[in-house]
């Protein structure tokens, strides 16, 4: 009776789990295992000997004990090599992942591309720029909070190289080309997702769209795997606490890094890109799919108020796994001094500054004039510091009061000047950045018991 009693719980037991748990069966079975392991003695006695099957239908039978001792060690050992399979994917408790995880936190038009090359450009960087705008392409009747599980989910694994997740935004047969703005990764334009260019070259998207586009889309996967560092920039998310999942997730090593730009520059460099933005501006702005475009300065209010959220988010009693995995870059400070600037990304990002990098960032901050309008999503040679001022001679002073309204509270925030007459506006001698309030913040004074 006794063994009749418990091969019933075990059958109710496997099954139930069978049922409700299909894809951990391995774990089941190995709890089946040990139950099994109790009642050997039983069967090695010659003793009656209960089982259940998938339907679960009593047998009563006897089983040799040299049978059932060789079935529980094969048993055993395979499942003995399915857990040490399956936890190798797995970080041990305390270990971080091998790789490390920057997420370049931005809106559009704030230099997000510009600081995206940065990364992009080192040789220990994969580096995938807007991965999110296929979410937002398949489904922009849908609002941006409604999509932001979606977008974080496909970061997710984007950082884990797992580029599966693609599927679902191109179910078709797809080579590198098929990437949104893929030829802006240097990791694609060279081995092994490319054979044409070195790791430590400098790569441009012309060289690149020219040379590597027919690539099978499977390299981006295989290229991936190969780095120390997976870099993400996205302009797609409006609120830090959707990224808590990722920043507790254990399989992850995220920091991140949230760039701003003074909210009245980000407006001039919008108006170069009215068409290219109407889609997002819709997305934003839960329009259900209708393209619009930002006369009113509705969207850039929303942009200026998820920059203060996420400020506040990661400043203001944050919590503690935020400790040392946030850091705040203004464009302005960073096309004013950029080798201090990019040291400072590059330290928290746990990478070294390189003489090729440095000499590339040194030509590529001071080009000639503030760039073109048909240059307005390529990175090309300027005078950094001319793109952030021009806005001071370009805008009408009456569209810059309209976002100092919509805005106020985030150029305050950041560290701006506010501008009350179009004298000051247009007094280049006026300095509108303020210095950063370097005491505002810091992490060494911070307790999260208080």
């Amino acid at each position: 009776m006794r063994d009749s009693r418990t091969s019933s719980d075990l059958c109710s037991v496997y099954n139930a789990m069978h049922k409700y748990f299909p894809v951990i069966s391995t774990k089941c079975m190995m709890t089946f295992t040990i139950i099994i392991l109790f009642t050997v003695s039983t069967a090695a006695s010659g003793e009656s000997f209960s089982y259940c099957s998938s339907s679960v239908r009593m047998a009563r039978i006897r089983i040799p004990s040299t049978v059932v001792i060789l079935f529980v060690t094969v048993q055993t050992g395979f499942l003995l090599f399915m857990f040490a399979r399956y936890s190798s994917f797995m970080p041990q408790a305390g270990e971080k992942p091998s790789q490390v995880h920057i997420l370049i936190l931005s809106s559009w038009r704030s230099g997000s591309s510009f600081v995206g090359q940065l990364f992009s450009q080192h040789p220990s960087v994969f580096y995938l720029m807007e991965p999110a705008w296929h979410v937002w392409v398949t489904m922009s009747q849908n609002s941006a909070k409604v999509l932001h599980m979606a977008v974080r989910d496909l970061v997710r694994s984007v950082f884990l190289c797992d580029m599966s997740v693609f599927d679902a935004y191109m179910p078709w047969k797809r080579n590198l080309s098929d990437l949104f703005q893929w030829a802006a990764s240097r990791a694609l334009c060279s081995a092994p997702a490319c054979d044409s260019f070195q790791r430590t070259d400098i790569t441009s998207e012309m060289a690149c769209k020219t040379l590597c586009g027919r690539y099978p889309f499977s390299k981006v996967e295989e290229a991936c795997k190969t780095y120390s560092h997976v870099v993400i920039k996205e302009v797609r998310f409006f609120d830090l606490k959707v990224l808590y999942p990722l920043l507790t997730d254990p399989s992850l090593n995220l920091k991140i890094i949230h760039l701003v730009r003074d909210p009245r520059a980000v407006v001039k460099s919008r108006e170069q890109s009215v068409k290219a933005l109407a889609r997002d501006n819709g997305i934003v702005l839960s329009t259900n799919g209708t393209k619009v475009e930002d006369s009113k300065y509705k969207v850039m209010q929303e942009v200026c108020r998820s920059h203060v959220q996420i400020y506040e988010t990661a400043t203001l009693k944050p919590p503690n796994f935020l400790k040392n995995r946030y850091l705040m870059i203004r464009f302005e400070d960073l096309v004013r001094d950029p080798l201090s600037e990019i040291s400072e990304m590059y330290k928290f990002a746990d990478l070294n500054l390189t003489p090729r990098l440095k000499s590339w960032i040194y030509n590529i901050t001071h080009g000639q004039g503030p760039g073109k309008k048909k240059e307005a999503f390529k990175i090309t040679s300027r005078d950094a510091v001319s793109v952030s001022q021009a806005w001071r001679n370009v805008l009408p002073f009456q569209k810059v009061k309209k976002v100092q309204e919509v805005c106020k509270g985030a150029i305050n925030m950041l560290g701006y000047q506010l501008v009350d007459s179009e004298k000051e506006q247009r007094d280049l001698t006026l300095d509108l950045v303020l210095p950063r309030r370097q005491n505002q913040f810091s992490w060494l004074s911070f307790n999260p018991k208080h």
